[in-house]
């Protein structure tokens, strides 16, 4: 077994601010590879003697190529930025028109829902006060779910998180608008999601 001190797996590698590519051209083939004994993948463990990690890190190549992937890395978190902007002013700005319902029609609506998510209610309980107001809001969120389309092309979790927490607010704000009566659910629901 080798000393793990000596050695530094793949992830170890990509730790110190190496790229895949930067391990290819500049360290080349692992110095230990084999298969992890404690735990079973079909990835082999990849080990690169520390020594020789530190050894081209003092390289002029190593810097050059870890300029180039400072820059590389900036370039890819502005496209993301400006990804993200987009993302968020389309959000913003889309027009959210939520289905009218007579109030028996939504109420319906809400519990035919509900059933078709097999939400059950334990034999013989009768649905809690609000319960039906509950339903309502989330038979008409489902209802404008086809809005969530516009956070395709977010990847990343900040971005992503941010562009639904103000779509779904926007959704709420919608549904509260539309259905007075269901305001302060919506309010709730709003202040749960952050």
């Amino acid at each position: 077994m080798t000393d793990r001190t000596t050695y530094l797996s793949h992830a170890g590698v990509r730790r110190r601010g190496w790229t895949d590519a930067m391990v290819r051209e500049l360290l080349g083939a692992p110095d230990v590879q084999g298969r992890d004994p404690r735990r079973f993948s079909l990835t082999p463990v990849r080990l690169y003697l520390l020594a020789r990690v530190e050894a081209v890190e003092r390289t002029p190549e190593f810097a050059g190529a870890a300029a180039v992937a400072g820059a590389g890395s900036a370039a890819s978190v502005a496209l993301a930025d400006r990804r993200r902007a987009v993302a968020l002013a389309a959000v913003g700005a889309a027009p959210i028109e939520v289905p009218r319902l007579p109030g028996p029609e939504l109420e319906r609506r809400a519990v035919r829902h509900r059933r078709l998510l097999a939400v059950r209610a334990p034999a013989g309980a009768a649905p809690g006060p609000g319960a039906l107001v509950r339903w309502q809001v989330s038979y008409l969120r489902h209802a404008l779910s086809r809005y969530e389309s516009l956070l395709d092309g977010l990847y990343g979790d900040r971005a992503r998180g941010e562009a639904r927490r103000l779509l779904h607010r926007r959704l709420y704000e919608a549904i509260a608008a539309a259905y007075p009566a269901l305001a302060r659910e919506c309010r709730r629901r709003i202040a749960l999601e952050g």
